[in-house]
């Protein structure tokens, strides 16, 4: 059975997730282009933290950041690779886009990866209605992003 719930990030059962999500952005990505956030600044007011477990046991994670009343931008979303292939992704995904627009934000935004490693990704986001713009917020267009963003009617 998966479930997804609203969590802290500092729970300790989630410390396989975030190495796991930071071993997989260095990975693919040079350093100085890498914008995940870790447990502690994920744990802050203006960020709603989810996290996906089967049977009890977390297998992925994601978030949004408040960027204004409009606004938000998908942060850290993260499946367990051993996981992936049974539309957990989408699930999550599903579930950020569904939390973003009851708390009334009508964008959703995101950044994420241009290397090849990436592309399942951007397929998945564009399949749920994101389509690239420009950088938002603090970003500045960086060769190793793919910026994205989705309205709600």
């Amino acid at each position: 059975m998966v479930t997804i719930a609203r969590e802290s990030p500092a729970s300790p059962d989630l410390a396989q997730l975030f190495q796991r999500h930071t071993e997989a952005m260095f990975a693919d990505t040079p350093p100085e282009s890498i914008h995940m956030l870790d447990a502690n600044a994920l744990n802050v007011e203006d960020i709603a933290f989810f996290v996906m477990r089967e049977n009890g046991r977390p297998v992925g994670m994601g978030a949004f950041l408040r960027l204004d009343a409009e606004h938000a931008e998908i942060k850290s979303m993260h499946v367990l690779h051993e996981m992936r292939g049974r539309g957990l992704a989408r699930l999550m995904l599903e579930h950020l886009i569904e939390a973003a627009r009851a708390r009334g934000h009508r964008r959703l935004s995101l950044e994420t990866g241009s290397h090849p490693g990436f592309v399942s990704a951007r397929r998945l986001y564009e399949r749920a209605g994101f389509s690239e713009c420009a950088p938002f917020g603090s970003y500045v267009t960086d060769p190793n992003s793919v910026f994205m963003t989705r309205l709600f009617e």
